[in-house]
């Protein structure tokens, strides 16, 4: 799922509530004999997480959980956080809702603060915490970006291996914008620009300090400092040269998706969940699918990895036990883990699971470079894709991605968007 998001009696009724296809097990169903417990549940719908999906999703636990009546809501755009916001304001705030930024809802009390018992399962329980508590479910592991690319488009241009430094990826799309070939597949908005400029950011920024955005809410570090001035000038330059096809901002993220699929471009920087598109066979595309890290300038691996992106709680919710028991019991469902890898491309950050053999070949690939990334102590976080203290104050995520687009189109220089960046910064906080 896209890149974003009580103590004793009652966390021991949650944990016995958990599903029986759980990674732990489940004792039983939890119903409590005294009717149906009606909940909300915010999604979002993508080429990948069709209605289909979701509602198979729900199901699993609810047959598990026939005590539990489940209403489903779907955001009208990729901007889930924004139409929680307005549903807030409006009295309206879903029980359940997923993969959306805590911030800002967490700070007015609206968010569920899950206990460290409740989240004893999960292999980061504190990724994500504002002020220290966790309202997120850290649910899942995502790469923010890998960059796939078309072997075939490769093969026609002369590329014989995907590049390791940027010196080398700047030659490859030198050769293959000589062949005709658009070298990076782009879009606008967070998840179709984003990615891009999280690979730059996590090479140029993340790389020499994992903990630059705790040091920038401490005032240690700024947007105008070189290694950020130095990568928003590279996304500048990317277009400049023509790498990047500033018309693309026309497209929205199913599109970005289809264009790659649909082989009018080389490479396509995104996060993981892409591989649900590659290997499905409703989907795959007609050409091979490599992936490599985005480069650095030394050749180092670096892999910008967000881990989070679970089911949150409305605290005020009308039945709010039948809330939480809801949320962990989807979130920790065998059959929904699997499900997330096959669907969404994700890797399960829950204690005692690895995904199911025969996975599709982009999602491995994947998968072993985030396990190598791992191993190597290569991962850094995903630059706009943080959530909580790891990320950026309410609102500035948004200024970001139009930064993003600002540096493609020209209408502001590296300088400039790192000017705005801190006016936003300031702002917000």
């Amino acid at each position: 799922m896209r890149a974003a998001r009580r103590a004793g009696a009652a966390a021991l009724a949650v944990v016995l509530g958990l599903s029986a296809c759980s990674v732990k097990g489940d004792p039983g169903t939890g119903t409590s004999g005294s009717g149906a417990k009606e909940i909300t549940f915010l999604v979002f719908e993508t080429p990948n997480l069709t209605p289909q999906v979701w509602d198979a999703n729900i199901k699993r636990v609810t047959d598990r959980h026939p005590d539990i009546k489940v209403r489903k809501l779907v955001a009208p755009t990729q901007d889930r956080t924004a139409y929680a916001k307005q549903l807030l304001t409006s009295g309206q705030f879903p029980d359940v809702l997923v993969a959306m930024s805590p911030t800002g809802f967490a700070e007015s009390g609206n968010l569920y603060a899950w206990t460290s018992q409740e989240l004893k399962d999960f292999a980061y329980p504190g990724n994500g915490a504002v002020k220290g508590k966790v309202y997120q479910l850290p649910a899942n592991s995502q790469t923010i970006p890998g960059v796939y690319y078309n072997k075939d488009l490769f093969a026609k241009a002369g590329i014989t291996a995907p590049p390791r430094t940027y010196a080398e990826f700047l030659d490859a799309c030198a050769r293959l914008k000589a062949k005709g070939i658009t070298p990076l597949v782009t879009g606008s908005g967070h998840d179709a620009l984003g990615p891009t400029w999280a690979g730059i950011l996590g090479t140029d920024v993340y790389a020499g300090n994992p903990r630059w955005m705790h040091d920038r809410r401490a005032g240690k570090v700024r947007f105008t400092d070189p290694g950020f001035v130095k990568g928003a000038q590279k996304l500048a330059d990317l277009a400049a040269k023509g790498y990047i096809d500033k018309r693309d901002l026309s497209r929205d993220y199913a599109a970005t998706q289809q264009a790659f699929l649909d082989g009018k471009g080389a490479m396509y920087a995104m996060g993981n969940w892409f591989a649900a598109a590659a290997d499905s066979p409703q989907t795959k595309p007609k050409f091979e699918v490599g992936q490599f890290s985005w480069p650095s300038d030394d050749g180092r691996q670096v892999l910008p990895v967000f881990t989070g992106g679970g089911l949150l709680v409305n605290a005020k919710a009308k039945n709010l036990e039948a809330a939480k028991r809801f949320a962990l019991a989807y979130q920790l469902d065998r059959t929904n883990l699997d499900q997330s890898t096959k669907n969404d491309g994700l890797i399960p950050a829950v204690k005692g699971y690895t995904p199911p053999a025969g996975g599709g070949p982009v999602f491995q690939a994947g998968y072993e470079m985030y396990r190598q990334a791992e191993r190597a102590r290569a991962v850094v976080p995903a630059f706009g894709f943080e959530s909580g203290d790891d990320g950026m104050p309410a609102g500035v995520v948004d200024k970001w991605d139009a930064a993003a687009q600002d540096l493609v189109t020209g209408r502001k220089s590296p300088r400039q968007v790192a000017e705005f960046l801190e006016n936003e910064w300031a702002k917000a906080s």
